[in-house]
């Protein structure tokens, strides 16, 4: 391994991490060399992640957290510098979309729990560890937002707004935390093959018109975001920082030819 891709004697936590892009961030940094903390909601999700790293030689623990209540965020935080004493790599990649339609229709409870956990969790975890992210040396910071939050949505306008702040909450970030040798960056996926993602790849209809839009004429896979956050933690990103990466295939640059 290239020792600018490498994250030996490093350490990672990856929210969201049981499933999808989450769970191929935190199996690319572990093959790396880091030492992975994932974390979801569900234990029962984080227990099957774990064996399932564990049966490819990556050895992670578990944390489970309910990102929408800020206490739990703090403890999830705590456990983090507890069992590692030190953080080199942060990626706040849990998301959801429990809203779909225009945003007149959106309810409180909707903008409250997609930016409870879109949004205030990254800003809540971020203040927990950045500190002594930044006693240790430094570090990296990934915040997964999307290509929702860089143009406007007929159906994802609550969701997009959360992404948004994702990737100004990177820039800001990465002014704050720059001079502590902390790098922090958003990336802005497009259609992924993921189970999130499923309402619209299952749709042939919906995705023919999406793929059609798309100069590569595909999806994306899990591995193509997780090799570019590993970048962003490695020697290799070691002077990109407060940038917001687009990985669509082409969807946002497209004219539809």
């Amino acid at each position: 391994m290239s020792e600018w891709f490498s994250l030996a004697g490093k350490t990672a936590l990856i929210t969201g991490a049981t499933r999808g892009i989450g769970l191929a961030i935190a199996r690319e940094y572990g093959r790396a060399g880091a030492r992975i903390a994932i974390s979801s909601e569900s234990a029962e999700a984080c227990t099957q992640a774990v064996a399932q790293l564990a049966q490819e030689g990556i050895e992670a623990i578990a944390l489970v957290a309910d990102l929408r209540e800020a206490q739990a965020v703090q403890g999830l935080a705590n456990q983090c510098l507890a069992h590692f004493g030190g953080l080199d790599a942060l990626v706040c990649n849990a998301g959801v979309a429990p809203h779909l339609g225009p945003l007149s229709t959106a309810s409180d409870a909707d903008w409250e729990l997609t930016f409870s956990v879109n949004l205030r969790s990254a800003v809540w975890l971020t203040t927990a560890l950045l500190p002594t992210m930044a006693e240790g040396g430094g570090g990296s910071v990934v915040l997964m937002a999307s290509i929702a939050g860089v143009r406007g949505n007929k159906g994802l306008g609550l969701y997009g707004l959360s992404k948004a702040g994702l990737a100004q909450l990177a820039r800001n970030l990465a002014v704050e935390w720059g001079p502590a040798n902390i790098r922090v960056n958003a990336i802005s996926p497009g259609v992924i093959q993921t189970e999130f993602a499923r309402p619209l790849t299952d749709n042939p209809d919906v995705l023919q018109r999406r793929l059609a839009l798309t100069p590569l004429r595909r999806v994306g896979r899990p591995e193509e975001v997780a090799a570019l956050a590993l970048l962003l933690a490695a020697p290799g990103g070691a002077f990109i920082s407060g940038q917001n990466l687009i990985v669509d295939g082409g969807t946002t640059i497209g004219d539809g030819n």
